[in-house]
């Protein structure tokens, strides 16, 4: 298994440092608790701001947990190299004949503890729907998904309970979304995620019977 006992690089340090005054500093709060548990995937949403990057940062810290997030191989490299991984990096090299859920699966793995934070609507502009490599790569590395929100007006981040993955994406994706709906019924994003999750479900439900 891996295990790095290498020394925190100088600017890792400082980074982590501002962040957690910047954290402390704005007041934000927590809801509920990551899982005791050695490695699991956070699908966190909604990705409105790159401030999200560090609010995880710091409610994970919280925590006790050092956060994992994936990178493009060729930001490991040079000077950059022990920053990225310092900070939680795991390179991901999209032209490999393994895909990136492959890539990623086999890292969870090679470590003994791993808590991949993937923002799982994909970008800040996403009208709410989630893609589905969160769900891929937990399935794949068979890992539980653990639900993160953010709520920005209120400085809460909280979590959810661990999900184990069904073999149907839309089941799993309904019992995320209810969980987002329970903690913001009135967020349009989440109610967007829910109708995602009853078409797919509907979508799914199809199939099976043809």
């Amino acid at each position: 298994m891996k295990s790095s006992r290498r020394k925190r690089s100088i600017l890792s340090r400082i980074v982590r440092r501002i962040i957690m005054v910047i954290y402390r500093w704005k007041g934000w709060k927590l809801d509920g608790h990551l899982p005791n548990i050695p490695k699991f995937v956070i699908a966190g949403a909604p990705h409105t701001s790159n401030w999200d990057f560090v609010f995880f940062i710091g409610a994970t810290a919280e925590e006790g947990v050092e956060p994992n997030f994936m990178g493009k191989h060729t930001l490991f490299k040079g000077i950059m190299k022990n920053f990225m991984f310092d900070m939680g990096g795991v390179p991901v090299d999209r032209t490999k004949r393994s895909n990136v859920t492959q890539q990623v699966a086999e890292e969870f793995t090679r470590r003994d503890r791993l808590a991949l934070v993937i923002a799982a609507e994909g970008t800040r502009s996403s009208n709410g729907e989630w893609k589905s490599g969160f769900y891929n790569i937990a399935r794949a590395a068979k890992v539980p998904i653990v639900p993160a929100w953010v709520c920005n007006e209120r400085n809460i981040l909280g979590f959810g309970p661990p999900i184990v993955p069904s073999a149907n994406y839309g089941e799993t994706l309904l019992e995320i979304a209810r969980f987002m709906r329970s903690k913001l019924p009135d967020y349009g994003r989440f109610k967007v995620l829910e109708a995602q999750a009853l078409r797919l479900v509907e979508e799914e439900g199809v199939q099976n019977d043809s």
